[in-house]
């Protein structure tokens, strides 16, 4: 099983015993050996349901999943590869009882916490409520509360939004409910809390190993702690050189914490790097070496040299778009015309165009349709975040948990059914005064005093079609049923009709009805075990009910497994390329103040330290997508505002310290000022003539 791994791979994938920490440069085959260690405990008489490999993305432990598969056969089916919040959610479904929450606890999406933190902290603002998240998400994922969070905080704009933290906990307590912070911070407390729980997670988990470390944050290290114990065996795989996520509560305080915490950690360095040729990585490492090491390594190929790595200099960024559009055109005829003497032809797919923020792909994709060139924006909208969908997903989560008040108010107004808001205030005023959730508040009967008739009997028909369809849905087993079911609900409440009033156009309605139908073929694959719990088909795992499956559908950000593969050019942020490669790459809009990012003034110099250096990692992270080809391009003018402003080459491209004779101009503009010098030649040459 451990043919063609080398020396250090071989070292990670048979260390047993103990803690083992694998720094994998980009590209160093880390799934490999990953999937290979998993393989190899088994062998050595672990069962697989004792092994637990962490991931932070449903995609990665999807393709994780597979590769095991193909490695491992049956046995890996009983493997736990999932991500930290899954995991989360299967603590917390277990014992979250004795942190008062139910089984059937609600997982809330991005637009209910608005929603919530807008009512909170009394504002109509969704760009202020969003800022609030931001930063309650940060104190959560650094393990602070509300109240330590008040106690901490360093200005009265920070108290303020400590107190609205108050608040929002309250309700997600009230309405039996979880944001995703809430699903390693709560496991945490369970832990920490209830010895009982920690011994039995200790014990059913006989090896961890955690992908991409140096992502995890405060919180997640600690619940990796708990699960492991004192014998620590686990096995953490990553990068510091590749540590972006800063933003969001990454630190690579938990690289250095490890050996402190663990001093038997074994520490295996991977270098060869399988994906880039040497000149990439000769830049990359050039790039990355200012930074401060906690482990020093260096990258390096069997790929040979490969080109030189391009630089060039462009006007605006409209010059730069159709530099990146020749320079595809250029290869990709290039490839044509030699396909005669076998060289590889270069598919769409083969291009990446990547960037520090999204509204540089403004200027990229006017070029791209232009050319008629097929390309896709990475990172676009979800499936999940359409709003046909996330009333679907209402009334999936209000039949789990019908505490749910969010899901509630979705549900009971889409579509409509002649319950205005004003009955829906009442309604609400009356829940808070008896302390019920919405839903129970139906059935109470004190309700009829503080509602009319009419307003009366359209909530009892809405509860009354809530029961039977849970009813119903709690006996809903397997693919069949399911279809069979979700086919019922949809015509019970009549939402094809609502898509219809609702949209101005008959297409657009049919456009929406379209992703209604994916929506519920998906979840029907998902009851009939065809489709796994990261997302991942399979074709081994048990019918489940449709309540089962609603249960985690927050969980997953996307269907990206049922969508083929396209053959088109990527736009990336470099942010989104992370984990991802392309044989060829074009950096654009490196220039100060976009990349390195323009930050606050304000700073102090170790703060602003330490964000250059994650900035530099982020170009490490673009240079490292590339397999063959590279291209950094940088503005002479670029926009700042509705401003046109001088543009800097970033520091980055004179760190990458590449020849000279690699850093060009457009050669358009070489051409420019050749024709500029013969027509002033030429003006010359009548000025001086004979009169």
């Amino acid at each position: 099983m451990s043919a063609g791994l080398n020396i250090a791979q071989l070292d990670a994938v048979n260390h047993l015993a103990g803690p083992c920490l694998v720094l994998a440069g980009a590209g160093s085959g880390k799934t490999r050996v990953i999937t290979h260690k998993i393989a190899r405990l088994i062998q050595a008489g672990l069962a697989a349901n004792r092994i637990a490999a962490i991931t932070f993305t449903n995609k990665a432990a999807a393709e994780m999943r597979e590769r095991a598969r193909q490695l491992v056969g049956k046995p890996s089916k009983d493997v736990l590869i999932c991500t930290f919040h899954a995991l989360g959610v299967r603590l917390l479904r277990e014992d979250g009882a004795l942190l008062g929450l139910k089984p059937q606890f609600s997982i809330l999406d991005t637009d209910d916490i608005t929603a919530l933190l807008k009512d909170c902290g009394g504002s109509t603002d969704a760009v202020t409520a969003r800022h609030w998240q931001w930063t309650i998400s940060g104190w959560k994922s650094a393990g602070l509360n509300a109240e330590q969070a008040l106690t901490q905080a360093r200005d009265e704009s920070e108290r303020m939004i400590a107190l609205v933290m108050a608040k929002y906990q309250e309700r997600l307590t009230a309405y039996q409910s979880v944001d995703f912070d809430d699903l390693i911070s709560l496991p945490l407390k369970l832990l920490q809390q209830h010895a009982q729980v920690r011994e039995q997670w200790q014990q059913r988990l006989g090896h961890v190993l955690v992908d991409e470390y140096q992502d995890t944050n405060a919180t997640q290290y600690e619940l990796l702690k708990l699960l492991v114990g004192q014998r620590g065996r686990f096995t953490a795989v990553g990068d510091d050189d590749q540590s972006i996520y800063g933003w969001r509560g990454a630190t690579l305080d938990n690289l250095k914490k490890l050996p402190h915490d663990f001093p038997a950690l074994k520490v295996i360095k991977l270098e060869q790097n399988y994906r880039s040729t040497s000149a990439i990585l000769r830049a990359a490492n050039h790039v990355i070496g200012p930074n401060p090491k906690l482990f020093p390594k260096t990258l390096w190929s069997e790929l040979g040299a490969g080109e030189p790595v391009r630089v060039f200099a462009c006007d605006h960024e409209d010059h730069e778009a159709e530099r990146a559009v020749a320079r595809i055109q250029s290869l990709r005829a290039g490839s044509v015309a030699a396909g005669s003497t076998g060289a590889q032809f270069k598919a769409f797919k083969d291009f990446a165009i990547l960037y520090r923020a999204n509204h540089q792909a403004r200027a990229l994709e006017t070029a791209l349709r232009k050319a008629q060139i097929p390309y896709k924006v990475s990172g676009g909208t979800s499936f999940f975040d359409r709003a046909e969908i996330k009333d679907l997903c209402a009334w999936l989560r209000l039949l789990v948990n019908n505490d749910d008040d969010p899901a509630f108010l979705r549900a009971i107004t889409t579509p409509k059914r002649g319950i205005g808001h004003q009955t829906l205030a009442q309604l609400g005023t009356f829940a808070t005064q008896y302390k019920l959730s919405l839903f129970e508040s139906l059935f109470a009967h004190t309700l009829q005093a503080a509602l009319p008739a009419r307003a009366l009997h359209g909530l009892h028909e809405f509860g009354r079609t809530l029961n039977d369809l849970e009813h119903r849905a709690r006996q809903t087993v397997g693919h069949q049923a399911a279809k069979a079911f979700l086919d019922d609900w949809l015509k019970a409440i009549g939402y094809q009709q609502h898509l219809l009033d609702s949209e101005d156009s008959d297409k657009a309605a049919a456009a929406r009805w379209g992703n209604v139908i994916d929506f519920c073929d998906w979840v029907a694959q998902r009851c009939g075990g065809q489709i796994d719990d990261s997302g991942g088909v399979s074709s081994e795992r048990e019918p489940k009910s449709l309540l089962e499956v609603a249960q985690t559908i927050a969980l997953i950000a996307t269907i990206s497994e049922r969508e083929q593969e396209q053959d088109v050019v990527t736009l990336s942020t470099l942010h989104a390329a992370k984990g991802l490669e392309w044989p060829h790459v074009m950096l654009v809009g490196v220039n100060e103040g976009l990349l390195p990012f323009q930050r606050d003034d304000s700073l102090h110099d170790e703060a602003l330290g330490k964000l250059i250096e994650e900035e530099r990692r982020l170009m490490y992270v673009g240079i490292t997508r590339a397999q063959h080809t590279l291209l950094v391009s940088w503005l002479k003018r670029r926009k700042k505002g509705r401003e046109l402003v001088p543009g800097q080459p970033s520091r980055f491209i004179a760190e990458m310290q590449l020849d000279a004779a690699t850093v060009k101009e457009d050669p358009r503009q070489k051409l420019r000022a050749l024709r500029a010098e013969f027509a002033q030649r030429a003006d010359a040459h009548r000025d001086s003539g004979p009169r």
